[in-house]
Formats: structure tokens, sequence, C-alpha cells
């Protein structure tokens, strides 16, 4: 199997990818970013988990290019396929990923208890392929996501042979992959990696800080989110590693795959439109105001929400706002799931105001979409948010996104204040601190924009003509590539 030609190889590390296998914007990240990097030159393949899903979707059984006897209690094999237009290396594990569901968990909802070495054989994967020792060309690059793929910058250290330049991206610190220090060995980690400036985090194995301390170079995904990081509030626990190491921090904000996400070809809206011709938003209103139960209402303001339903995505806030919201004449279409708490809380709310108010507690991509193509205005009111990508679909969609500022959120989301709307530049509304009080504010800033419907309409045009696309961001990672193998621009 080759590659596209290209002057430099990448391989990516991810523990999930779109379409095959996601639970959240990662997958989205790993499957759109490929194609954009081979414009600039680059080939990427992607080392994945052999899911059931991500065997299922290859489009040929594939080529064996490497076998492991053993790999953390079983035989392997690493399989070169390609699904889904993307050149794939499928880590063909059995007795690690044959489990059909949540990539990460049970059936009862809590962690594999063997998701240290899972997640170990993703890695150690990677450095075999890294490392030339198997039937694949050595990439220049190797490009890990997240703890799930935190220790092939480790696995690659404690080589002691030449090995490529390594890249570690997080998409949400919050999310480490912390295991008891006792497997060191069993993961094959030497006995010196069990320090500060190794894989040792607070008496534990860190994945994460591992990838963070050893990687050559770290990019997170948005330039607030980077410097945010760096301090106590946001750094959770890592923020010390962080500002040791911000000169080879790095933040890039991501985009969207521009294809999948297009009002003007997308077929989960009943009649397509775009900025230049708005008039088909008025069908994908209608059917989600009858999607959700909401009063058929041309005139009214919906709002919408597509989120994990959590603390950190600052749903608990929303709930406190909804006489607000309501108050206003709003109506509000929401779909996620997530903790209980809260799925309870919209649920009831639903019930209490119907016609008002719907939920949808689940998750499926054609639901997505209709919000996106038929709300007003998406709310993402998060506490903390790496980057975000419902807030990029939105403005893709023209659906204005009313959002805190925080991470990629106060990259993205161009304030609609009064010297913007004079100047004809904003693109949704932003509030802060992230506290009921000023979502109100935003809600009631929001109301009033939208009554104002010349304003409300260059606004919209202004969101739907922004680039939210991965061109710009391809651009910047393809120079960093170059940048650490030594090759030329």
């Amino acid at each position: 199997m080759t590659l596209p030609a290209a002057s430099l190889a990448v391989l990516s590390v991810a523990s999930e990818i779109y379409p095959l296998i996601k639970t959240g914007g990662l997958a989205d990240v790993a499957g759109a970013l490929p194609a954009a990097l081979a414009a600039e030159g680059i080939a990427v393949r992607t080392l994945v988990p052999g899911y059931p899903a991500v065997l299922d979707g290859a489009e040929s059984e594939g080529e064996v290019v490497h076998r492991f006897d053993s790999l953390f209690g079983g035989p392997a094999r690493l399989v070169a396929a390609r699904a889904a237009g993307l050149d794939l290396v499928v880590l063909d594990a059995p007795h690690l990923f044959a489990r059909a569901g949540n990539p990460y968990t049970g059936p009862d909802g809590r962690d594999w208890q063997d998701n240290p070495f899972r997640f170990a054989a993703l890695a150690r994967a990677a450095a075999e392929i890294g490392l030339g020792a198997t039937a694949l060309p050595p990439p220049a690059v190797v490009h890990a996501h997240d703890w799930q793929a935190g220790l092939t910058p480790a696995y690659l250290a404690y080589a002691g042979v030449p090995r490529p330049k390594t890249v570690m991206t997080v998409h949400n610190l919050a999310f480490q992959g912390q295991f008891d220090a006792s497997l060191l060995g069993p993961l094959g980690l030497p006995p010196q990696a069990f320090a500060v400036d190794g894989v040792e985090y607070y008496g534990a194995i860190g994945f994460l800080k591992a990838g963070l301390q050893l990687a050559d170079a770290i990019t997170t995904v948005s330039p607030t989110y980077a410097q945010e990081i760096r301090g106590p509030e946001a750094g959770m626990g890592l923020d010390g590693l962080l500002r040791v190491r911000s000169g080879v921090l790095h933040g890039i904000v991501n985009g969207i795959d521009t294809e999948v996400w297009d009002p003007a070809t997308d077929p989960h809206l009943p009649k397509a439109f775009s900025a230049k011709s708005p008039k088909g938003r008025a069908a994908a209103k209608a059917a989600l105001q009858d999607r959700f139960g909401l009063a058929r209402d041309p005139d009214a303001l919906v709002y919408g929400v597509v989120s994990r339903l959590s603390w950190q995505k600052g749903l608990d806030l929303l709930l406190e706002a909804l006489p607000t919201l309501l108050s206003t004449g709003a109506q509000l279409a929401v779909l996620g799931t997530g903790e209980p708490a809260l799925e309870h809380g919209f649920r009831s709310a639903a019930a209490a105001h119907p016609g008002r108010i719907g939920c949808h507690i689940g998750y499926d991509e054609a639901t997505a979409h209709l919000i996106q193509g038929g709300a007003e205005a998406l709310i993402v009111p998060s506490r903390f948010e790496p980057c975000g990508l419902t807030q990029l679909c939105a403005l893709r969609y023209g659906a204005l996104p009313v959002v805190s500022s925080v991470g990629g959120l106060a990259d993205t989301v161009i304030d609609a204040n009064e010297m913007a709307v004079a100047a004809g530049v904003g693109t949704g509304v932003r509030f802060q601190p992230t506290t009921v009080f000023a979502l109100e504010g935003a809600l009631a800033r929001t109301a009033a924009l939208f009554a104002d419907k010349p304003v409300w309409q260059r606004l919209r045009k202004n969101a739907m003509a922004t680039d939210v696309s991965w061109t710009h961001p391809a651009r910047r990672y393809a120079a960093l590539y170059r940048d650490l193998a030594g090759a030329a621009a």
C-alpha cells in the first residue's frame, strides 16, 4: 500500500477517528486533518485501535505489515488499510479491542480495567512504526493525540536509538490517563522513566504527562486555551510543566470538515441554503420545531444546544437561566447526553414548558445538523473549552453562537457588542465570567439583536462568511512538522 507523493510523512496516533468511531471532537480532528494536510504536501497515516467498527469499516482486508507474538496479553498485528478515504494502520488485537460500544467504557459505564494496557499497546505499536521495525517506511514525525496516545513519545524517547520527532496534542487537559505506579514494569517502561522528568506524576504513571514531558513539541487546539492551561485554574495540575515547556507549546485552532458540514449540500436538511441564498433556512427551522415538539412559529428566537450535558459545558448554568430565556419569548432545543442530574433537569424543563423547550437525550448526526441549520442561535456556556467544534458548525450554518469567553470559543467568535455591530464585524455573542448572571445578560442581549432584523441578518452573513475550514490550521501543522523534521518549507 502506498501513500500519495508528499514531501513529509507523518504518523498520527488516535484512539478514535470519524466516521469510523467517535465519542467527541478528537475523532472529528483525526478524521478531517489528514485531507487538509495532503494539500500542504504532508502524507498522513493514522494508527487506530482495531475496534469492531474500525475493522468493519475497512474497504478491504488490508496488508499485514507487522505481527506481535504477544502484546500485553495476546498476539496482535498491524494492518495497513483504507477506510472512508483515510490511510490507516489498524492495531488488530482482539484481546484488547474486540469489544462493541464505547471504546473506553464497558456496559456498566465504568472504564475498562485494562485501559492502561489497551492504550499502552497503541503507543507501543506507534513506536514500532516510528523506529522502522515494521514493513512500513518510518515517518519523519509521529503525532500523538490525547492521553490514550500519551506513552508514544515515552516509548520512543526510551528506545535508545535514533527516532522520529514527536508532537503531543492536548484536546482536553481534564482527561489525563493516570494509573498505578506498579504498572511501570508491566507496561514495558524502564525504571528511570519513573521520575519527574519522565512518566511519574504525583506518585502515579501519567500517560498525558509523559507525552507533555517527552514530546519534541506540544500543541493544543486554540491559542487562548494554550495560554489558559499555563495557569493553575485551567492547568489541571500540569500548569507548572506547561510553563516550563511553554517554548514548544503551540495553540492551533481546530477546523471542521466543510464538506460534511455544508448547508448547501447537507442531506440532513429539508432544503439547501447558503449565505447568498438563505431562504432554505426557514424550512430547517420549521423541521427543527416539529422534531422537538416546539410551537410552529417562524418568528421565534430558537436556541439550540448540541453538547455533552456536563459541568464543564456549563449546562447547569443554562438550566438556571431558563426563566430569562423564556421571558424573551424564545424556544430551546437540546440534544445531548451526560450527567444524570442534567439529563433530568432538561427533561423536566421540557415537560414543564411544552412547545417552548424540547429535549432529546442521546446523540445522532442528523439531528445535530438540523439544529445547526434550523436554530437562530446556539448556546455554548462552557466553563472551559479547549476549542469546541459545535460553534464552528454554527457559524457555518448561520446559527449565531452565544458562548462563554474561554478557550477556543473566545478565539473563534467575534462578540457583537455595540462597536462591532457599528463596524459590521460581529459573528455571535460572548459573555464573561462564566456565571448565571453573565449568561442571562447574554441571552437578553441576543434577544435584542434578534429583534433588529437588519442587524441579525448582517451578523448571520458575517458568521457564514467565517473561514472555519482546516486550511489555515493545516498550514500551521505542516510548518510545525517541517520545522521539527528539518525539512525545507
